[in-house]
């Protein structure tokens, strides 16, 4: 039956957020159950494109990275595909009417880490930045909306910075692990061989201001999406905060972590300020 693969497809998705990323899934599950399927199906498809170019160091990443580019192709146009994690991303792409220049973005942006280890221009940053987050906030808009074209329109701006503001300051932490495991550099005309702290501000001023559009759009949300985006909103923000009081030359030796405990105290805030509607 068809229907009992497409509960598979959907659980396959639902297991890589769980797996892969602890606090997305606690913000994830604090969707609607009407739409949090959707989004586990989303985040299983970027993570699996994401994985492909980033882990996968002992297998021809070009050749997965093509054969998986090729499969999506076909999921989308055929409405089935037999990697299950395609089965339910082409679901909801159909269902929420997903354009194809969204995930083509996404595509493109992930066959750049393929090749692309320097990013020296703001042009080409701003490009990958679109394509790696902005489209992924935009995907999932489409979600929150439930089809609603004119509140789509009047949001994804706010949801292209949000996505901005995840994925820079994902970066920062991360320098460590880009710079000396894969050889990459994403921010332009940032020495990471020594960090100093006049371009971490910068740098860290630049995704305020993104947080700062993003917060914009999360407070007119829909009911259903708003508790799970702003528990996400007000992770990154905390290790934004993090982030800014560490010593330069300390990011590029470390990964800053928000402990469990912390976590715990995000979610009970969020929940609260959701619940005394003081968004």
């Amino acid at each position: 039956m068809k229907s009992l693969f497409d509960d598979v497809s959907r659980n396959c998705s639902e297991k890589v957020t769980n797996a892969y990323s602890t606090s997305f899934s606690i913000a994830t599950k604090l969707l609607s159950p009407s739409i949090r399927q959707d989004i586990y199906n989303i985040y299983g498809f970027v993570r699996f494109a994401d994985e492909i170019v980033d882990t996968f160091h002992n297998y021809n990443k070009e050749e997965l990275f093509l054969r998986f580019e090729n499969d999506l192709n076909h999921a989308i146009e055929h409405q089935i595909s037999l990697n299950p994690i395609l089965n339910s991303f082409q679901e909801t792409v159909h269902k929420y009417k997903i354009s194809s220049d969204l995930y083509e973005a996404f595509m493109d942006s992930m066959r750049k880490d393929l090749y692309k280890s320097e990013y020296t221009t703001k042009e080409d940053y701003e490009n990958y930045i679109y394509g790696s987050a902005d489209v992924v906030g935009l995907m999932c808009l489409k979600v929150f909306v439930n089809g609603d074209d004119a509140m789509y329109n009047q949001l994804k701006d706010d949801a292209k910075s949000l996505g901005s503001a995840f994925q820079k300051v994902n970066f920062l932490r991360d320098l460590k692990a880009d710079y000396e495991i894969l050889s990459r550099s994403y921010f332009p005309n940032a020495n990471l061989e020594q960090l100093d702290e006049a371009t971490k501000i910068e740098i860290i001023e630049e995704i305020e201001a993104d947080f700062a559009k993003g917060y914009r759009g999360i407070v007119q949300l829909p009911v259903e999406a708003k508790l799970g985006v702003y528990t996400a909103y007000i992770y990154y923000l905390r290790l934004l905060k993090k982030l800014k009081s560490t010593p330069s030359l300390e990011i590029k030796n470390t990964r800053i972590r928000v402990p469990n405990y912390e976590k715990a105290g995000l979610l009970a805030r969020s929940f609260i300020s959701c619940r005394l509607n003081l968004l």
